[in-house]
């Protein structure tokens, strides 16, 4: 598939097939995110695959519930990623705090982003999720304190709907500038 037709194929996917996905298709999304670049070569990012049921159970329990059950749309995903953080000494810590910017965070979108474009390829869905219950899916998944929890990532199969992925998106002078910021 050529790369801008698959950037406009994929769409965040909020309904699921019940249908397994393969470790073996999991294992190339996840080497496509491994050889992102980033900042000083740190690779900050690390991704806990939860695909047994009865540990998927427990960490959507955890994660939509109360304030966080307009994210409950995520049961039907056979398979959530949760999204990891080793944040470096020198290229993390020292550089956000000189320039004011996460660099892990950028780090980690890129890498995700390579997941998410692997996973569409694959003709899987995906979407990242960033409203839940962080302590309850620390607590779950009994992930160390050197771990932040940066967001989650449903992943599975799904009905494709050519309309999703037409969203409207800003026209390219809206969002573009040469030498100077327009309006």
């Amino acid at each position: 598939m050529k790369f801008y037709e698959l950037c406009k194929k994929r769409y965040s996917v909020r309904k699921y097939l019940d249908k397994e996905v393969s470790r073996e298709l999991i294992e190339k999304c996840v080497e496509a995110a491994r050889i992102a670049p980033s900042a000083e070569n740190v690779q900050p990012w690390r991704f806990l695959i939860v695909d047994n049921k009865e540990t998927l159970k427990l960490l959507k329990e955890k994660a939509f519930s109360g304030i966080y059950r307009a994210t409950r749309w995520a049961n039907s995903a056979p398979v959530i990623i949760v999204i990891l953080a080793r944040p470096d000494l020198f290229a993390n810590k020292i550089g956000s705090t000189i320039q004011g910017i996460n660099y892990y965070l950028i780090d980690i979108g890129i890498a995700t982003e390579h997941l998410v474009l692997q996973a569409t390829e694959l003709n899987l869905g995906t979407c990242w999720i960033g409203w839940f219950n962080v302590k309850g899916v620390r607590k779950a998944l009994k992930i160390p304190k050197k771990y932040k929890i940066v967001g989650l990532l449903t992943l599975g199969y799904f009905e494709y709907n050519e309309n999703l992925s037409r969203k409207r998106r800003k026209a390219l002078n809206e969002i573009m500038f040469y030498n100077k910021v327009g309006k």
